[in-house]
């Protein structure tokens, strides 16, 4: 079973690339939270962590980050 960069272990629960050549992968952690992101051909990307969090980059220099809930405040950068 591969672990995550926290060393918490998953699943793959599915993958691919749809027609515009976004390619998307999700993970079950197996405790009833699950993550995915998405990888766009922009080269925007985004993240669901399995803890709450966000990020995502717009990529064109933008980006948001949302901490878990229990954490408190968002942060932008331009």
């Amino acid at each position: 079973m591969p672990k995550d960069n926290r060393g918490n272990s998953y699943d793959y629960k599915s993958s691919g690339q749809n027609d515009k050549g976004s390619h998307y992968c999700s993970r079950d952690y197996g405790n009833g939270s699950n993550a995915y992101h998405y990888s766009n051909s922009d080269g925007s990307y985004y993240y669901s962590n399995s803890d709450g969090s966000k990020y995502h980059d717009d990529g064109k220099g933008g980006s948001y980050y949302s901490p878990p809930p229990a954490s408190g405040n968002s942060t932008s950068k331009k």
